[in-house]
């Protein structure tokens, strides 16, 4: 098995309270590893009437992530995807938070994918800017210039991108 990657509790704690914050629309995760981050993720979409969509590719993930949510009372709360993001982001409009914690080279893809069909106000997250920061450097060069969105890094955790998409 891969090893699992969750995130520590403040930044948690930080995803949800933006989550619960963002506009009504969709939530979605990309990258579900055991389940950790969606469980806050959880937690702003049932204050908000939402549902969590997250996405993975890796089947023991999938199990442990299957499991961590029903003993978490949350199976109806999330809808858990076994598959590659990537081909099914191009399909999901009104997207109003994205937290993003996959495999470092499918970050541009996925962000290329999600801020078209992301509403304006929409928060975009993207994990471990500061922990793989020589990794993601030109993604984040990249982001840090596309004017249709606002962002900042926020030393938290491992690093969190955050970008708000402005009106275009």
């Amino acid at each position: 098995m891969e090893r699992l990657r969750q995130i520590p509790p403040e930044t948690g704690r930080f995803l949800s309270i933006l989550a619960a914050s963002s506009s009504d629309g969709k939530i979605i995760e990309i990258g579900t590893s055991a389940g950790y981050s969606t469980l806050y993720l959880a937690l702003a979409a049932i204050e908000t009437g939402r549902k969590v969509t997250t996405f993975e590719t890796l089947d023991d993930k999938i199990k442990i992530a299957s499991d961590t949510f029903k003993l978490a009372d949350i199976e109806n709360d999330v809808e858990l995807i076994n598959g590659d993001a990537r081909d099914y982001l191009n399909d999901i409009a009104d997207i109003a938070f994205c937290f993003l914690d996959a495999e470092k080279e499918v970050y541009q893809d996925c962000y290329d994918l999600v801020i078209p069909n992301m509403i304006t106000g929409g928060i975009f997250i993207a994990d471990n800017l500061i922990s793989h920061s020589k990794e993601l450097k030109p993604f984040e060069k990249v982001v840090m210039a596309d004017k249709r969105v606002d962002s900042v890094v926020v030393p938290i955790g491992k690093g969190e991108l955050v970008c708000r998409k402005i009106k275009f």
